[in-house]
């Protein structure tokens, strides 16, 4: 079976990203910040070869995903199963009200996100957003063998995803960052999945951040 190869990148910076609120399925804009970061990405991505581009319906993940692809002259398929965690009663808070109101769960998101279901109606657990996206990677590899797909999503959807692909329980979920606009690549093949490239961020201008938002 030939090499079927994703590049994953993460949506731009957004309003709450940068006020460090709890976003998850609420659909909020891009910065005009995350929107120099997307078109630095598109510049990053411009000369390699891509032939389908999938994102989550958000528009922060579809504003990044169009810009991605505009070089290409390629559609964004949108796909729910990429949506972002559903924060549920926390979606739209600040990380310093979620801690004060949900101390003790949010020291256990903090520590080990397994187990967590977040409160509120809608409010999912990160095994059920890995099982989701993980679904839809497979699908995306049966359906595109031998071709390169870049999927837009979003931080806890990613290192769910890379999670999986790594074979790695999902208590490992903090070990693995995800910036603004990074770029992740992995490959299938005969039903096994390599790691190629994590969280490269060398197309904003740096190694690495040093940014920690609070609103995951």
């Amino acid at each position: 079976m030939a090499v079927t190869r994703f590049i994953l990148v993460r949506h731009g910076e957004t309003t709450w990203n940068k006020e460090g609120r709890y976003q998850g399925q609420i659909d909020t804009p891009l910065t005009a910040f995350g929107r120099e970061q997307g078109q630095l990405a598109a510049q990053a991505l411009k000369d390699i070869p891509i032939d389908i581009c999938y994102a989550s319906p958000l528009s922060r993940a579809v504003d990044t995903a169009m810009m991605c692809v505009a070089a290409h002259g390629l559609a964004v398929n949108t796909d729910s199963r990429l949506l972002e965690i559903n924060h549920g009663e926390w979606e739209g808070l600040l990380s310093d009200d979620v801690g004060k109101t949900y101390p003790e769960l949010l020291a256990q998101w903090k520590s080990s996100v397994v187990g967590v279901t977040m409160p509120g109606q809608g409010g999912e657990d990160i095994t059920t957003v890995r099982d989701r996206s993980m679904a839809a990677f497979r699908d995306f590899a049966a359906r595109h063998q031998g071709q390169t797909v870049l999927v837009v999503a979003h931080d806890a959807v990613n290192k769910a995803v890379l999670c999986d692909i790594l074979d790695i329980d999902l208590s490992h979920f903090w070990q693995i960052k995800q910036d603004n606009t990074c770029i992740n690549v992995f490959e299938y093949q005969d039903g096994k999945w390599r790691l190629v490239l994590l969280n490269s961020t060398n197309h904003l201008g740096f190694l690495y951040s040093g940014i920690e938002q609070k609103g995951l």
